[in-house]
Formats: structure tokens, sequence, C-alpha cells
């Protein structure tokens, strides 16, 4: 085991639950199947902490997937990003950007998915959210030469060429690297950026390696254990930052 492995372990959680949780994960995701919670066809209303969102087809469910949701509880209970500038990054339904413009002074939400940079910005708007913006664009290309006092990103798991705009969310060949290596541009002095892995995926690992290479240091900021696998956010700022 490589030390950078290791240290991308010892954050995030080993990969395999067990066999009893491994099947438990089964029998759920069949239960979301046969139910239609898991189905990305159709339009959807969730709640999340009695905040009202709105999913549209080809978008990720934040409550579904779970990650989303516990993303957006912890911006709102920990007030990140609180009287600054926020980016978030791979908004999807635009929990996070929600709940991060209750405290922030503005948001700029950006996804690749185009139904996604709309269907945050119903969401926005269903919320009364006015401070926050919703951009089309892969990782950073939507913000050229600006400056975030915190960043969110709730990342692709996996490594690989997506299908299509939908299945970027889940996969991307190289969006680890890009992440690492342009964010220092995209921090204002003393910015951090909160990202959140799973013990799942093979992309996980990477952007912890990736990052230390360049420089940053991480943090668990906050995590959560589920039937199959462990989500972690992660804190990542400069070195002595």
């Amino acid at each position: 085991m490589t030390a950078a492995y290791a240290t991308a372990r010892r954050l995030l959680g080993e990969p395999s639950p067990g066999p009893l949780r491994r099947l438990l994960g089964k029998l759920l995701s069949r239960y979301l199947r046969l139910t239609g919670r898991a189905r990305y066809d159709r339009c959807q209303m969730e709640d999340i902490q009695g905040t009202p969102i709105v999913i549209l087809p080809t978008v990720f469910n934040p409550r579904v997937l779970r990650s989303g949701a516990f993303f957006a509880k912890t911006i709102a209970t920990g007030r990140l990003g609180a009287g600054g500038d926020v980016l978030d990054l791979g908004t999807g339904s635009g929990v996070c950007a929600v709940f991060a413009s209750r405290h922030a002074r503005r948001v700029v939400a950006v996804d690749i998915n185009r139904a996604a940079v709309r269907c945050a910005g119903i969401n926005a708007a269903l919320n009364d959210a006015a401070n926050v913006e919703c951009r089309p664009g892969d990782l950073f290309g939507a913000v050229p030469g600006e400056r975030f006092d915190a960043i969110f990103f709730n990342p692709p798991f996996y490594v690989g060429e997506p299908a299509d705009e939908r299945d970027a969310a889940w996969r991307s060949p190289d969006g680890a690297e890009r992440f690492a290596r342009e964010l220092d541009a995209h921090l204002s002095p003393g910015g951090r950026a909160w990202l959140l892995l799973s013990s799942h995926g093979d992309a996980c690992p990477r952007y912890v390696t990736e990052l230390e290479q360049r420089g940053f240091a991480l943090c668990v900021h906050a995590s959560r254990e589920y039937i199959n696998e462990r989500v972690t956010i992660l804190q990542v700022c400069r070195a002595g930052g």
C-alpha cells in the first residue's frame, strides 16, 4: 500500500462495507427502483430540512443519493461560507447553493448538465435565494478569473468517460486532476474548499492524492456512515492557511 493510498483510506474509510452491509445496500437500491424513487425521467419534489427542492429529469436527487442532503445540512449547520462569495461546483438540484445563500453574500452555482442548471435556478427562485446565480460549465470553466471565499464540490466518484450529461455527475476521466490543478487560482486569500467524497468510487482517493501533491492541507470536517458506504466532507485549504 502506497503512502498516498493509505492517507486516502485513513480520511475516507475502506471501500468494502462487508458482506452484510453490501446485501443491505443492494436491497435498498432495489427498493428505490421498485418504488420509483431512483428514477431520473420525471419531476419529483423533496423536502430537505423544511426546504422544498424540485428535481427535474436527469438531475440527481439529493435525498435518494444521500450525499447532497448531507452536504446541504452540513453547510447550513456550520454556516460554511458565511458572509463571503461561494462557488457550488456540480450543483445538481442546487440544494447546497440554496442552503448557502442564507448566510453567504453571493453564490455561483455551476453544473455541466444544462438540466441541472435549470433545476438549480428553479429551486433558487422557489426559495427566494436572489443571491444565487446559476451558470452552465465544466468545473472552473464557468468562472474564469473569479475567486471565492468558499468552494463546495460534490464530484463524480468514478473515473471514466461519461455517456451523457447526466452521467457526468457519476464519472469523469480527469476531474480530480483538473480540480486540484485549478483550485488555488480560484480561492480568495484565506479561502477554503469543502469536498464531499465517498469510501466507494475509484476517483475519490485521487482527489486526496492530487490535492496533497499540490500542497493543500486536508482534514475531515464531517462524516456519516450509511448502510454500504461512508460519506466524508473534507476541508481543503492552503498549507498553513
